[in-house]
């Protein structure tokens, strides 16, 4: 038999919700880990004292009982695995693993026995439903009634609210209430919080950024309770999951960061996480209020009566000893800065992202940890707005995906090398059958490392250098001018009249013809029957005494709420302030966007009445009369230098000059240069011929003079 037993997808009941795991028995001890907060359970083999294996909803269970009085409750096993779970505790724990039956028959009456932390309702000694005692929040008690409350889970789709129990009276024992007795039963191991004595210690006006505001901390023996000016929090220390303390990147203040499971609540708003900001300047004398043989008993020495130093180093002191839970601090990593964090952005927020030992904390607003066991993979990505900044993307396994923007680059190189330790699933890295294969190709070093985002980096400014070059050496080919659609007949035209050009040189005397230039000389020819240039489009002059107009929905959004935005992001820029509003607007719901919606509409409607009565009272004729006048001096002045310059019009018409753009005179000056040259000799050849005609002409009109 193999010394240990293990099971995936096995359920544990919490509050009402399913939370699977893995279970494993071994030799030594039972342990179950949640695969959604990595609480672990472990139980030693040598306190196990009851074993039972039950039908239940989820298949088949096993509730194990300590001696120490606990119970632990896992379902989600196979009718096959009883066979051999029941031999592995044989041989190793010399315990039974014994089936018990559960009522069906629906009665509602029956016997109720409190047997640990469970209240047991049997049906003819056989449990028809148990009761953890510690999800009772409250325990009420009337005539023969005893009523409980439960503590609500959010991830629940049906919660149980509460349970009355009727307790008829009692004739054996007159002078014990049973009613009283039953109650007393419950809140004995219920999870009722009741300030009841003096605190352990109190710390004043403590910085709290998560929920914000400044809170009195005060510490009891089995719950924390914070106390503001406006709310109250009481967080017992069974929901504390983990502890954190973390250096600010300015080396002078510390995050104390205490991660919840269940939450707290205030309305509708939940808080994971509890972030205290302490500065490292500041310290304290603190004195806990018990005796120093009560302290030495129960915390120790982990603890003294008399304590001084730092505040957050006394805070995280009492915490740890009170939660009995290790405090998680950066490791290694150091960033391009000698800081153990990363400046980035999350949600629209700045913040700080730690990667950790075993995971990834961002604080604060809003916090997120994220496990390295329940992490997919991660992605390096190129940054929306400037290639100085990257993204770092992470996908969990539960198909959730975290973007933390606006990396600074220098911090690449750092972070791929904790990653790559890490041995994490990296999404955009490539060649992964050789990556496998050779292992020391990812070493330390930035120069052996095969970098996937700055070699795509490299590619594309390898790819617009080429283009670059190309536009430059042939900015009248086709295939280096590629303009936009809205440009398709203006490009068309301007290409076949920089062929004409090249046409006119050949055919003023270079004898050295090319099969290259010939193509050039065919290929403007079929383009200018196909199309024809279209006129412009006259672009509408704007009226400056007209009414101005009215702003969009997310204009008068981003308007009220710029000086928020530079509140909660001191120091950024106005390029930013826009990114980070249209991030915000696009998170808005649609209540809130209709506000604003709404207001658009109004100052729509406002305009276009201001704009009827300024057009009804004459204005914009001014403007109108004037455009009118520019219109009639320009077609005379057209006519005008159409008349003038008929030799070139003619010349323009038998396609022997092209008009040239303005982009197309600064990128090659030398075939405009030609072009005049050609100009100015055909022109000189045209005049000299005309004089040779005249001549010829005048010469037999003087000869028949002289005869006669």
């Amino acid at each position: 038999m193999a010394d240990t037993l293990e099971f995936n997808d096995i359920y544990q009941e919490v509050k009402g919700s399913w939370n699977d795991g893995r279970l494993r028995f071994s030799k030594q001890n039972v342990v179950y880990k949640s695969s959604k907060t990595g609480r672990v359970d472990s139980i030693p083999a040598g306190e196990l004292s009851l074993a039972q294996w039950r039908r239940v909803c989820l298949g088949h269970g096993i509730k194990l009982s300590t001696s120490a009085g606990h119970t632990y409750k896992y379902d989600g096993f196979r009718d096959t695995d009883f066979e051999k779970i029941s031999e592995f505790f044989k041989a190793n724990y010399n315990m039974e693993l014994t089936e018990k039956d559960m009522c069906v028959k629906g009665w509602n009456w029956g016997t109720a026995k409190f047997s640990g932390p469970l209240l047991s309702f049997d049906v003819n000694d056989t449990t028809a439903f148990e009761v953890p005692l510690a999800n009772v929040s409250q325990c009420a008690t009337g005539k023969n009634e005893v009523t409980l409350e439960f503590h609500q889970n959010d991830d629940a789709e049906v919660s149980l609210m509460e349970v009355r129990f009727y307790v008829p009276p009692s004739q054996a024992d007159e002078r014990q209430d049973p009613v009283e007795a039953f109650a007393q039963n419950v809140l004995s191991k219920a999870d009722v919080i009741q300030a009841t004595g003096d605190a352990v210690c109190i710390f004043k006006e403590l910085q709290c950024l998560t929920p914000r505001g400044r809170y009195d901390i005060r510490i009891y023996p089995t719950f924390l309770h914070l106390h503001g000016k406006t709310f109250d929090y009481k967080i017992p220390y069974t929901t504390v999951l983990r502890l954190f303390l973390l250096p600010h990147k300015d080396q002078r203040q510390m995050f104390f960061v205490i991660s919840l499971d269940p939450p707290i609540k205030q309305g509708q708003t939940r808080y994971h996480f509890l972030i205290l900001l302490f500065s490292k300047e500041e310290n304290i004398s603190l004195s806990l209020t018990m005796s120093e043989d009560d302290v030495e008993r129960r915390f120790e020495g982990k603890l003294s009566k008399n304590m001084s130093g730092s505040l957050y180093e006394l805070v995280s002191r009492v915490m740890k000893a009170l939660v009995n839970r290790k405090i998680t601090v950066p490791g290694n990593f150091q960033g391009h800065s000698g800081a153990q964090c990363i400046t980035c952005s999350y949600k629209a927020t700045s913040g700080l992202l730690y990667p950790l030992e075993r995971g990834f904390i961002y604080v604060h607003k809003p916090p997120v940890h994220l496990r390295f066991e329940e992490i997919s993979c991660v992605n390096f990505a190129r940054g929306t707005t400037t290639t100085r900044s990257f993204d770092f993307e992470i996908e969990t396994k539960q198909g959730n995906q975290y973007t933390f923007s606006n990396i600074e680059r220098e911090e690449y190189g750092k972070l791929f090398d904790f990653v790559n330790a890490k041995k994490l699933n990296i999404k955009n890295r490539g060649f992964k059958e050789g990556m496998k294969g050779n292992i020391d190709e990812y070493s330390d070093s930035d120069e052996d490392k095969h970098d996937a985002y700055l070699e795509r980096m490299k590619a594309e400014g390898k790819i617009r250098e080429e283009g670059n070059d190309s536009d430059d050496s042939d900015s009248g080919s086709d295939e280096s001018f590629n303009p936009g659609e809205e440009d398709d007949d203006i490009a068309e035209e301007y290409d076949s009249k920089a062929s004409a050009s090249d046409s006119s040189d050949e055919g003023d005397g270079s004898e050295d013809d090319s099969p290259k230039k010939k193509q050039k000389v065919e290929k403007p020819k079929v383009v200018r029957e196909k199309k024809e240039r279209k006129p412009r489009k006259e672009r509408k002059q704007k009226d400056k005494g007209g009414p101005k107009r009215p702003m969009s929905a997310y204009m008068l959004w981003l308007k009220s709420s710029r000086e928020k935005i530079k509140s909660d992001n001191p120091g950024i820029s106005v390029t930013e302030i826009t990114k980070k509003g249209g991030e915000l607007w696009r998170q808005l719901g649609k209540d809130e966007k209709e506000e604003w919606e709404t207001k658009a509409g109004e100052a729509r409607r406002q305009y276009d009445i201001a704009k009827k009565e300024y057009k009804e009272s004459g204005g914009g004729d001014s403007s109108i009369s004037k455009r009118e006048a520019k219109k009639s001096g320009g077609k005379r002045e057209d006519k005008k230098s159409k008349s003038s310059g008929g030799d070139k019009e003619r010349e323009r018409s038998g396609g022997n000059e092209s008009f040239k753009s303005k982009e197309f005179i600064e990128t090659s000056e030398s075939s405009s240069d030609s072009d005049h040259k050609s100009k100015s000799r055909k022109k000189k050849k045209k005049e000299e011929s005309e004089e040779e005609e005249e001549e010829a002409a005048s010469t037999p009109a003087s000869s028949e003079e002289e005869s006669d």
